[in-house]
């Protein structure tokens, strides 16, 4: 808005209004302009760096790879058994009674030795028809009633005296005794340490050979070999024990493996 002070012959006008607004719209144009060619500039690098790409591979990363392995002994701290009854009778009722009684005393007695509940597992209890042929006819003859626990026996010298135990009851089968080590991961842990070293020192002279240098490890794996911590110590199938007492069992030892592999970028 202009404003004109006159003295009667028309002189002394001006326009601050107009001028103000003139100066902020060739800022805000210069500021503008500014922001356009930042942005064009950046759009211009980034297609030229897409085009400087294009029909070209990336570059190969240079790698070696090395395998380890690595064996600790132990000596087994826990043994497994699983003992079972079978029983046969001419009716369910007799066999499931029969069966239950001599089942119950072997718990009993085993619990007497040390072994605690959360030891003790019924692994299999079945009822199933017996059959005699005869001139090509089935005809049933009675009914069987097996049934199983599986025994962990943590004090390693009550062994013999839990399968004294199952021919004093009357109990007819014994299906593997087995060792194992309660806490393997200290184990595998000392064996893989084993096996890193001597992944290490053969790369290190792989790397001397071929004349490069170890830049770092880009990937590693490792695999346990074998059965880990369990040993069998026992015939898998013993029938009619009968009380005439249990063998001397011997424990040995057990091995752990550990195979390890490194992949190492080289230059």
């Amino acid at each position: 808005m202009c404003e004109c002070n006159t003295n009667g012959k028309g002189e002394g006008c001006s326009c601050h209004g107009h001028n103000f607004g003139h100066i902020f719209i060739k800022v805000l144009a210069g500021i503008l302009l500014a922001y356009l060619i930042v942005y064009v500039g950046t759009l211009a690098r980034n297609n030229v760096k897409k085009f400087n790409f294009i029909g070209k591979a990336e570059r190969m990363q240079n790698t070696i790879s090395v395998s380890g392995e690595g064996k600790v002994t132990g000596t087994p701290n826990i043994a497994m058994t699983e003992i079972g009854l079978l029983t046969e009778k001419a009716d369910v009722a007799s066999a499931q009674k029969e069966n239950s009684e001599k089942m119950n005393k072997l718990i009993s007695e085993v619990k007497k030795l040390g072994i605690k509940d959360e030891d003790i597992q019924t692994t299999q209890y079945s009822i199933y028809p017996k059959y005699d042929y005869t001139e090509g006819r089935s005809i049933l003859s009675g009914y069987t009633v097996q049934q199983s626990v599986t025994v962990k026996i943590r004090d390693l010298t009550k062994i013999n005296m839990v399968l004294a135990k199952v021919g004093e009851v009357g109990a007819n089968q014994v299906s593997s005794l087995s060792f194992t080590i309660d806490d393997k991961e200290a184990l595998r842990a000392g064996a893989r340490e084993l096996a890193l070293k001597n992944v290490q020192e053969k790369a290190v002279a792989l790397a001397r050979a071929l004349g490069v240098r170890l830049v770092r490890v880009v990937s590693f794996n490792e695999s346990t070999l074998g059965d880990i911590g369990i040993m069998k110590g026992y015939p898998a199938y013993a029938e009619g024990l009968g009380g005439g007492g249990a063998p001397d069992i011997q424990t040995g030892s057990l091995d752990i493996k550990v195979s390890a592999n490194v992949v190492y970028e080289i230059e």
